[in-house]
C-alpha cells in the first residue's frame, strides 16, 4: 500500500470516529458502485450523512476543501442517491446531505480536523 493509501485510510479512520464521538453510527465505509466510492456514510435520528474525506500532509497543494470542486460535488450527489438506492431501509425517514472532512497534518491522529456541514451542491 502506498504512503498516500496509508494516510488516506488513517485520516478515514479518524473521521470515522469523529463522527461515533458526535452520536453518528457509521453505516458503509469506502462502499463501492458503478459510478464510484464514498469514503464514510454514517447517520443519526435525523440524517444520513456521505461524508467525503481529503487527508493532506500540509497545504502546499492547497486546502484539503478545495479537492471538492463542483464536478465531484455533483458525483458525491450522485453516489449519494445510488447509496440510498441500495440501502431504503437505513435511509427511510432520514434526510440525506453531503458533508467534507479535511485533515490537514503529517500524523492523521493529530491532523487539524475540519468539518464543512451540508456541502452544497451546484
Amino acid at each position: 500500500m502506498a504512503d498516500k493509501d496509508v494516510l488516506g485510510r488513517a485520516g478515514e479512520d479518524r473521521a470515522a470516529r469523529y463522527f461515533e464521538q458526535q452520536g453518528f453510527t457509521v453505516l458503509d465505509r469506502n462502499w463501492r458502485c458503478r459510478e464510484g466510492e464514498l469514503d464514510l456514510v454514517v447517520a443519526d435520528r435525523a440524517a444520513v450523512v456521505v461524508v467525503e474525506v481529503k487527508t493532506r500532509r500540509g497545504e502546499g497543494f492547497g486546502h484539503p476543501f478545495e479537492a471538492i470542486d463542483a464536478r465531484k460535488r455533483v458525483r458525491l450527489w450522485r453516489l449519494a442517491i445510488a447509496w440510498v438506492g441500495a440501502h431504503r431501509d437505513l435511509a427511510q425517514g432520514r434526510r440525506l446531505r453531503i458533508d467534507a472532512i479535511g485533515l490537514t497534518g503529517t500524523e492523521p491522529a493529530t491532523a487539524r480536523l475540519e468539518h464543512l456541514v451540508d456541502v452544497e451542491v451546484p
